[in-house]
């Protein structure tokens, strides 16, 4: 599936995200979602809490894309995405945002 993911989360257990300088894979719960912001759309992705090295990969990243996997079945590929920000969650989760 690619295009852009609409308003209701995508849950994977895997996620593969290239970015301008690296290619990491995180496991765990994963959640992609569509939103709207200030008339914009973006993605948000929410990343379990992971190895601090694969953490500043994405966080410094400009660019990223990703494929979002649920029991080895891909479920969303997305576009290539400028990075727009990035944020902890309280529960530590990193959640980074991008539009095409």
């Amino acid at each position: 599936m690619t295009g852009f993911p609409g308003p209701r989360p995508m849950h994977g257990d895997e996620v593969r995200l290239t970015t301008n300088t690296a290619s990491v894979t995180f496991t765990g719960d994963v959640i992609s979602q569509g939103v709207l912001r200030d008339g914009r759309g973006f993605v948000e992705l929410t990343l379990p809490d992971v190895d601090p090295q694969q953490r500043r990969e994405v966080e410094w990243a400009k660019r990223f894309q990703y494929e979002l996997y649920r029991s080895g079945a891909l479920l969303y590929s997305s576009p290539s995405l400028t990075l727009s920000e990035t944020r902890r969650t309280s529960e530590g989760f990193l959640v980074i945002a991008g539009s095409p």
